[in-house]
């Protein structure tokens, strides 16, 4: 069979490629994929796509069949190792993103990492589309852990996309509540339930066991693997090896305050003289009527950066103008233990787990650290007559596997982030979104919801 020049011009370009692709993932069973090149391009002994005649003319269903695999593919490589679209649906990162924005996501920044279940139905995250709780993917296969290089990585102030931590066991019947966070709140009703009646009080321990059976005798509860989890946006206030203090809402890393940030944002008690503010004029400083809360008699609880604090100041109606801080502890921040006493706005110092980094494991550094040890490393820990047992041998000290990162919204007291459930492992790093490509007002009807000065403006500030 006579070999065309072009086609081993278009063999020698694929196959470079494919090369290089393979080279890059670092799996050699990928080169099986050489003699499959070879086929295509210069022997075609096989018809690899058997949808379709080699030769003559097919139907216009089978070319719209062969349109529809090449797009899936296509596009299934191209999320995985290249970029992936991401629109932000809460108010956590305003007004640096707002919700409505549809997101660029680069993975090549910090590296694509392989998905850990990788038979799935395309675009689904985690649930099969028109669904409640049916799973889009399919666990026959579980990959490990596995990044390919980057061009940088994760530093002090970057905005990152990563799976939810807490994200690996879901309610399905409350999915946009936490696990764990329903087990504590559920624990909790159960301990004031028996001293209301005067009944045994048990051990927290006890309580937490009595919440978990509740909740799984009465919801559904599936886990997931960290590429399944739903997608988050923050932004990363700590990176491995940095010791955290907020104090007053300041942000500390390693004894200096973190570089000031633009739209940063906080919530106020805004006082008025008994009139409510115009909600025209609180649209046009960006700020939206369900965001406004009433906390008394003209009283309000308003989310502002300082540069539109300072425009509310001026308002006729206004009379004051106080941050509202966060005081005492808070016992759904992390590591929920009072023994740490720590708030939204005064936390740590904590300090962020570093790969090869060793701890000494007492009562303390347990709380902290227990679930990086446990869940996201896959060791078993027990504490027995005072001894801890890590894998069931007796341990001083543990020495991490993974880099550690937190993460922070820049809407502060609007934001679900790692004050609330702790550390991002580096297997949940998903990428770093670039650019705002679409972006819709939520309280704006079509075509007036479209907020074209933020098309292509960057998303990396």
């Amino acid at each position: 069979m006579k070999v065309e020049r072009s086609q081993w011009i278009r063999f020698g370009v694929v196959c470079s490629l494919y090369l290089l692709w393979t080279l890059w993932v670092g799996s050699w069973w990928l080169l099986l994929g050489v003699p499959v090149i070879v086929d295509l391009y210069l022997t075609r002994k096989v018809n690899w796509t058997f949808w379709k005649k080699r030769t003559g003319k097919n139907s216009k269903l089978v070319e719209w069949l062969d349109a529809i695999i090449f797009a899936f593919v296509a596009v299934s490589l191209i999320n995985i190792f290249l970029f992936q679209n991401y629109v932000i649906p809460s108010p956590s990162m305003e007004k640096t993103l707002l919700v409505g924005d549809y997101l660029y996501v680069s993975k090549v920044r910090f590296g694509p990492k392989l998905p850990n279940t990788p038979l799935s139905f395309p675009f689904a995250q985690h649930t099969m589309p028109l669904t409640k709780g049916v799973k889009s993917y399919l666990e026959w296969i579980r990959w490990p852990y596995k990044r390919l290089a980057g061009f940088t990585s994760v530093r002090n102030d970057d905005l990152v996309v990563f799976n939810f931590p807490e994200g690996d066991t879901v309610v399905i019947e409350y999915p946009n509540d936490s696990y764990y966070a329903l087990v504590n709140s559920t624990a909790e009703t159960l301990r004031l339930r028996d001293v209301a009646a005067r009944g045994e009080v048990f051990s927290a321990d006890r309580y937490l066991q009595m919440s978990r059976k509740f909740i799984a005798d009465s919801y559904t509860v599936v886990t997931r693997p960290p590429d399944r989890r739903e997608n988050y946006i923050k932004r990363c206030v700590a990176i491995p090896g940095d010791t955290l203090v907020i104090r007053h809402g300041q942000v500390y890393i390693n004894g200096k305050p973190q570089a000031p940030i633009e739209h940063l944002q906080y919530r106020y008690a805004v006082q008025t003289d008994g009139s409510r503010i115009n909600p025209k004029m609180l649209s046009r400083l960006g700020i939206y009527q369900d965001d406004v809360g009433e906390m008394g008699p003209s009283e309000f609880s308003i989310p502002m950066t300082e540069a539109v604090t300072e425009e509310v100041k001026k308002l006729g109606v206004v009379r004051s103008v106080q941050r509202i801080e966060d005081s005492g502890y808070n016992s759904q921040i992390f590591p929920q233990d009072p023994r740490f006493g720590w708030n939204a706005d005064n936390f740590g110092p904590l300090w962020i787990p570093r790969k090869g980094a060793t701890i000494v494991l007492d009562s303390a550094n347990m709380a902290l650290y227990r679930r990086a040890i446990t869940v996201y490393e896959g060791h078993q820990i027990e504490v027995r007559q005072g001894v801890v047992y890590l894998d069931g041998q007796p341990a001083t000290t543990y020495t991490f596997a993974m880099d550690y990162y937190f993460m922070m919204g820049d809407n502060r007291h609007d934001s679900s982030d790692s004050r609330y459930w702790g550390f991002v492992p580096e297997d949940h790093i998903v990428g770093s979104p670039r650019v705002v490509w679409l972006s819709l007002d939520k309280e704006k009807t079509f075509p007036f919801n479209i907020r074209w000065k933020r098309f292509f403006t960057p998303a990396h500030n």
